[in-house]
């Protein structure tokens, strides 16, 4: 790469790696210290009734279901662990998608050309 590309490149990875390790620590840590009162939704849900015709959901028995691994014992651990996953999991979905949408969107912008260079040839 030129000089002037990965010099703008590098201020991106250190906020991205940055961002990285924000959302690991709020996830893995932080996240143990958050209040286990029910949040706005669902005291309204409780003061309404709504919540009585609530059902479990498809994903009850998943590994990772209500803020923690399964079967693991230390609460602290186990909400921390499962922070973790989620970040991991979200940053692969999320990296992923960006991966596809720059391929597109680079074939997208190589095309005309493509097509222009060959009707000066024709």
């Amino acid at each position: 790469p030129e000089p002037a590309a990965a010099a703008a490149r590098r201020p991106t990875r250190r906020l991205w790696a940055a961002g990285l390790v924000s959302a690991l620590v709020l996830a893995g840590f932080v996240s143990f210290y958050a209040s286990a009162d029910p949040d706005g939704l669902e005291k309204v849900a409780s003061d309404q009734g709504i919540d009585k015709e609530a059902e479990e959901h498809a994903a009850k028995d998943s590994p990772l279901a209500d803020y923690g691994i399964k079967d693991m014992t230390d609460a602290r651990l186990s909400g921390g662990l499962a922070g973790a996953i989620g970040v991991g999991a979200t940053l692969a979905v999320g990296s992923g998608a960006f991966y596809v949408i720059t391929r597109r969107r680079r074939r997208a912008d190589e095309e005309p050309a493509a097509v222009a260079g060959t009707d000066e040839q024709v």
